[in-house]
Parts: C-alpha cells; structure tokens; sequence
C-alpha cells in the first residue's frame, strides 16, 4: 500500500513538473512573433476576437500550443507559426505569457447581473453548471486541472469559444466535453451576458 501511495505521489510530481517546467526568460524570445496578434506580453491582443494570452494557467496554455502545433486544435491564423518550435520551446512560452497580469477589461453594465447569475449559480432550469466551478469565483482558473482563468478575457473572443464548443468546432481540450455540454445549454443571450461578465471580472 504504501508503494502505491508512493507511485502516486511521484506520478502527480511529475505530471506537476511537467507543465511546470517553462522557463519564462526563455519563452520571452520566442513571444516577439505572438505580439503581432496578442499585444505585448499577450495583455492587449489587436481585435477582439484574439485572447489576451496573460495569466491563463501555464499548463492550459502549454496544452492548447501543443495541440495547435499538432493541427489537434485549428486557428488559421496561427498555421506554421509553432512548426519550428520544440516541446520545451512550447513550456517556454507558456510559462512567459502564464507570468504576465492579466489585464481586466470593462464589462457592460447591462449584462453584468444575468452574467453574474450565469458565472456564479449557473442555470438549474436548463442545467448549465456555475462556470465558477471549475474557473474560480475571482476567474482565476485551476491550474492542477488546467481549466483556464477567465477574469479580464475579451468578450468577444469568450463568446467566439462558446459558441465553438457549442457547434463542435472546438473538440480539442482535455475538457472539451464538460464544455461542449455546458455549452449545448446556453443561449446566444446567455453567452453574450456570462462573456461580457467574465470580461470585467477580477
């Protein structure tokens, strides 16, 4: 029994380092290109249907480089930008965009109470689960279980993933059916309303 305590224990250490093992002055280097879309340090992306790439959980982000990389994950305007880039390179990235503060945009004061109700209680008629579950109350994401932090993210780009998820085109994460699910239950309204909420959440 206690090998198997044991077993486990260096098991989740080393999944642990592995999404840990980014060197951020390393990724700096690499993170020149992603300015052109993402704004300096991914704080401030050009349009508002790009993610601010800061302070998103470095192992979401390493998984989502890994799978557009792999063409797992289909972002045409990122096509060939990660081919010459090693995994490490990729942990690299992630650690140097995870480390840089989100930026918190400003929500709509006419959606944020049904975006709240949505973010914090969820839907029970419909049975969409409070997003709060699983991205924390203050949207700052679950690192150990790579669900990424919300709080300050374009609306634009959160209802553009919704809908994603909603329709299938995005099937890719390691969390795609819980999101998929989530988002079969959600109105174009509710979509619009819990994006606009997490936007200005911090």
């Amino acid at each position: 029994m206690k090998k198997l305590i044991a077993g486990v224990v260096l098991g989740v250490s080393l999944t642990t380092l592995a999404h840990g093992a980014g060197n951020p002055q390393a990724g700096e280097q690499n993170a020149a290109v992603c300015a052109g879309c993402h704004g300096q340090g991914g704080q401030k992306p050009v349009m508002g249907n790009y993610p601010k790439l800061s302070g998103l959980g470095e192992r979401y982000l390493y998984n989502q480089l890994k799978a557009i990389k792999a063409g797992k994950r289909v972002v045409p305007e990122m096509t060939g930008l990660l081919n010459n880039l090693s995994d490490q390179d990729l942990q690299d990235l992630a650690a140097f965009f995870d480390s840089k503060e989100m930026i918190v945009s400003q929500a709509n004061p006419d959606l944020i109470e049904r975006g709240a109700a949505l973010y914090r209680g969820g839907n029970l008629a419909s049975g969409v689960p409070a997003c709060a579950g699983c991205h924390n109350p203050q949207g700052k994401g679950n690192e150990p279980g790579g669900y990424p932090a919300l709080g300050g993210q374009n609306a634009e780009y959160v209802m553009k993933q919704l809908k994603a998820y909603r329709d299938g085109t995005r099937a890719t994460d390691a969390n795609s059916s819980i999101m998929m699910d989530v988002a079969s239950r959600l109105t174009d309204a509710e979509i619009e309303a819990v994006a606009n909420y997490v936007s200005g959440l911090h």
